[in-house]
C-alpha cells in the first residue's frame, strides 16, 4: 500500500517532539479519519530555525509530519507559506489515493503555525507600542 520511502520515514520519523515556547504552533485535524498533526516552529528574524511535530494517525500522516519539519527549516515565513501539498507528497515519494489527505493535513498545520506566529508577533508589537506610549 505505502511506498518504501513512506515506510522508512514512518519507521524513523525526524524531529518528533515539541518546542517549549514555540514561535508558532499549528494543529491540523482530518475530520473524516481523525488524523492529527501538531507542528511547532521556532522562528528567529523571520527564519524557521527549528521545527518539531507530533502526529496521531496512519503511516502517511506521520511521514508527512516528519517531512514538513525538514521542508520548513532555514526558510522564511513567506517561503514556507508557499509550500504546497504536492511538494509534501513529492517529499514522501507519493501516497495512495485514499491517503493523499495526509499531505493536506500537513499543509494546514503549516498555515496554522504561521497564523499563530503572526498573532504572537502582533501581540508583541502592540505590547511594545503601549510601553513606548506610556514612556512619552
Amino acid at each position: 500500500m505505502y511506498n518504501k520511502k513512506v515506510m522508512e520515514i514512518f519507521q524513523d520519523p525526524q524531529n518528533v517532539g515539541e518546542i517549549k515556547g514555540a514561535s508558532g504552533i499549528g494543529t491540523s485535524v482530518d475530520e473524516q479519519c481523525g488524523d492529527i498533526i501538531k507542528l511547532y516552529l521556532q522562528i528567529y528574524k523571520n527564519i524557521v530555525t527549528d521545527a518539531k511535530f507530533k502526529a496521531f494517525g496512519c503511516a502517511g500522516t506521520i511521514a508527512c509530519g516528519s517531512v514538513i519539519t525538514e521542508l520548513v527549516l532555514n526558510k522564511t515565513v513567506e517561503e514556507i507559506s508557499k509550500i504546497t501539498s504536492d511538494e509534501i507528497l513529492k517529499a514522501v515519494g507519493g501516497l495512495p489515493k485514499q491517503k493523499v489527505f495526509s499531505s493536506i493535513v500537513a499543509r494546514v498545520a503549516i498555515d496554522k503555525a504561521i497564523l499563530d506566529y503572526n498573532k504572537k508577533q502582533l501581540k508583541l508589537l502592540k505590547s511594545k507600542n503601549k510601553k513606548n506610549t506610556k514612556k512619552n
